[in-house]
């Protein structure tokens, strides 16, 4: 469960209580654990018997994983008897105990369940003194076991924590390569999802990528806590001067939805635009997201005035004029192929509003019909395209999209 215990964390045990607190004469205390030592068989064969009779997840067990659990116990028992005895020459730690078992246990059996192995070990040796010790042993030994018991469940708490942080330096090191292979879009997508499974992603799920300014050391501490509390799940991590997070929850039904989402993660990132990617179906389609949110964050200098939390379709003029294929393509078949394809001459209406500076009356009059069918006729744009001619940065857009379109072809 943990690394060989150094000499030095030996010697701190030893210092804090030994069985050498409890008989400070050398002969007496050494009689004794040599009395105690014949026990220990039988101690580990009694613990591992109560350990089946009252613990259902110890029964649960793989036999591989209950044979380590027995070697634990066996090495707690024979540790309690070098730590009785205490000899300079072989100084002993209480953390040794968990030394015999793999590093991986302690993914495999919670520190609850350490407990409950350290509970029943300690309450069995007490009856085994109780029982088969020599009268005058059993007081001291009793209270030799009180001490020791306490020095194992520190012990138990230490190998966890380390364990704890060993594993947390592991996952951010696995999040930020599944952070980094969404934003390059260089690894397959059965590799990518078993990664983020590793890391508790569930498969299947909606999403998008946010990107915006690195905040303070602690933001992606903060990010994630807000994430947690905005009930998201959430992949993130620093990249240069951006922090690139992937967030998924019940929310993200779409794009709007997905702004609204992002928002109580906005406080957490750096001075300027926040912008958020289209909702994907999956974790497949996040490197588009990246793409679009990565676009938008670079053309996002050029519209200053914008709000600070913005989808990346919001960008979408900036994304074109900085040369952004993925930006005309949609451009292109979202907003001008729908309004040219539209019966009701949508695009001549769309074209002469918006050379006439958006009068409705003067585009009326160059077309020679009624105001009324002027608007009508705006309102059936918005309609087909999502976006007014009467909104000066939709209008902005629309011409754009002409424009392209009609270089297209």
């Amino acid at each position: 469960m943990a690394s060989r215990s150094s000499s030095e964390s030996a010697r701190r045990a030893g210092m804090s209580s030994t069985g050498r607190t409890v008989v400070p004469s050398d002969r007496t205390r050494k009689a004794m654990a040599k009395r105690l030592a014949a026990r220990t068989s039988a101690m580990t064969t009694a613990t591992l018997a109560q350990m089946t009779q009252r613990h259902s997840w110890f029964r649960a067990l793989s036999a591989d994983d209950r044979s380590w659990i027995s070697i634990v116990a066996r090495n707690g028992i024979d540790g309690f008897v070098r730590w009785f005895a205490d000899d300079e020459a072989e100084p002993y730690s209480p953390t040794d105990v968990f030394d015999v078992a793999p590093r991986s246990m302690t993914r495999k059996i919670s520190l609850h369940q350490t407990v409950d192995l350290v509970r029943t070990t300690i309450e069995v040796v007490e009856e085994q003194i109780e029982e088969k010790m020599p009268r005058g042993d059993r007081s001291v030994l009793s209270n030799a076991i009180a001490h020791y018991s306490r020095e194992v469940a520190f012990a138990a708490a230490e190998v966890y924590a380390r364990a704890a942080e060993q594993r947390g330096t592991w996952d951010e090191r696995l999040e930020a390569l599944v952070v980094d292979a969404i934003v390059r879009d260089d690894v397959d997508d059965e590799q990518l999802t078993s990664r983020a499974s590793t890391l508790g992603w569930k498969p299947g799920s909606k999403l998008c990528v946010v990107v915006g300014a690195v905040g303070s050391s602690r933001a992606l501490h903060g990010l994630r806590r807000a994430a947690e509390h905005a009930h998201l799940s959430v992949l993130a991590a620093v990249q240069s001067d951006r922090m690139v997070a992937v967030i998924s929850g019940a929310a993200l039904s779409d794009d709007a939805s997905a702004v609204g989402a992002a928002e109580p993660l906005a406080e957490h990132f750096g001075e300027g635009p926040v912008v958020v990617g289209p909702v994907v179906g999956d974790l497949t389609g996040a490197p588009g997201s990246a793409r679009s949110a990565l676009s938008a964050a670079r053309a996002a200098v050029a519209w200053p005035e914008g709000p600070r939390l913005i989808a990346s379709a919001d960008v979408i003029p900036e994304r074109v004029l900085a040369g952004d294929r993925q930006a005309v393509e949609w451009l292109v078949a979202e907003v001008f192929t729908p309004l040219n394809e539209a019966t009701g001459d949508l695009m001549d209406t769309c074209v002469s509003f918006l050379d006439h500076g958006g009068s409705v009356e003067g585009t009326g009059r160059a077309m020679y019909i009624h105001p009324n069918t002027v608007r009508y006729r705006l309102k059936k744009i918005q309609d087909v395209t999502g976006y007014s001619p009467t909104d000066p940065r939709e209008a902005y857009l629309l011409r754009l999209a002409v424009t392209l379109g009609r270089l297209r072809g």
